[in-house]
């Protein structure tokens, strides 16, 4: 079986059997690409097909019958890799079942598995997903231009901002992230040169939201502002898609938890306020997990996933 997580920040790939679970992981840190059709499925098979290839002389696992690819980006930017994907991967590797997910659903069940709940997943980008395992509720994951609010793009962003501010000498300025952006960027007058033709935008900005924690960390104000705004943008998408009956689950996984306290603090005073019927729970494990489970479940004929066409898209018998 092969299990892909394709995020903001790259792909990363796990082969293996459903017996013996992931045998072996590669992981490339460019992101595929995605333009006017949507995700570049030439892209994403570009960088795949030689790190399967090499996991398949690691692993001797030589025609994975079984894939999972967790997509950023699958439920709105994903017709053409559900149109030429299933083809590509049958030709390349012998695939004949093939789950598309959206890396939300991939997230949510290394989080949490089957049960009913509610997962942020947070990096690049952001997206909650909630399920009562009936169906899915998504909330954000509209990308860095209209939303992923709290995510690692929206907090980078907002530091520049900051930094450019007290550059200026406007209000709601921070000279510590005007000194750390010309650190990282050079002279700020050169930053929007630099920024805005980069296809990789997103992972840019988002590179500069471990300084907004650490002058957070530091006491500087308007850092400290940045991420408690983020706290509660995230806050407000898990409360979107949680279950409101029972008891349900709630979990955050993905690069940007890994800031610690600057974010974590505020992020667990926003949830316990916004779902106090909901019990907080570390996440069991991340996307590329969920992707291995959701693989084993499909290759043993034993995936019970709330169907969806947009985030959980399962084929058998793949052809062109």
């Amino acid at each position: 079986m092969l299990a892909v997580d394709s995020g903001g920040s790259g792909l990363r790939v796990a082969l293996g059997t459903a017996e013996r679970g992931a045998l072996g992981l590669r992981e490339s840190r460019v992101p595929v690409r995605t333009g006017a059709r949507g995700i570049d499925p030439a892209h994403l098979m570009e960088q795949l097909v030689p790190m399967v290839r090499e996991l398949a002389a690691e692993t001797g696992v030589a025609r994975p019958g079984t894939a999972v690819v967790g997509a950023a980006g699958l439920t709105t930017l994903g017709d053409a890799l559900r149109a030429e994907l299933p083809g590509a991967l049958r030709r390349e590797f012998g695939v004949g079942s093939l789950a598309l997910v959206a890396d939300a659903v991939t997230a949510y069940v290394g989080a949490l598995g089957p049960r009913p709940g509610a997962v942020v997943a947070g990096g690049t980008g952001l997206i909650a997903v909630g399920t009562d395992l009936t169906g899915w509720r998504r909330a954000d994951g509209w990308g860095h231009l209209l939303g992923d609010c709290g995510s690692g793009a929206w907090i980078g962003r907002a530091g520049l901002e900051a930094a450019l501010r007290a550059y200026d000498g406007r209000p709601g300025g921070s000279p510590g992230l005007l000194a750390r952006a010309e650190g990282e960027f050079g002279p700020l007058p050169g930053l929007p040169g630099l920024l805005y033709p980069r296809p990789d935008r997103p992972a840019v900005l988002a590179s500069f939201a471990p300084h907004v924690a650490a002058c957070a960390d530091a006491d500087d104000p308007m850092a400290t502002g940045i991420l408690h705004t983020a706290a509660r943008h995230i806050a407000e998408s898990a409360a979107a898609v949680c279950p409101t009956g029972g008891e349900p689950q709630v979990a955050v996984t993905g690069g940007l938890f890994k800031m610690g306290a600057p974010l974590l603090v505020p992020l667990e005073e926003e949830l316990a306020k916004r779902l106090p019927h909901a019990r907080r729970v570390e996440a069991a494990g991340d996307p590329l997990q969920g992707a291995v489970r959701i693989a084993t479940d499909l290759a043993t004929g034993a995936l019970t996933l709330p169907s969806d066409a947009s985030m959980v898209h399962v084929m058998t018998g793949t052809g062109d």
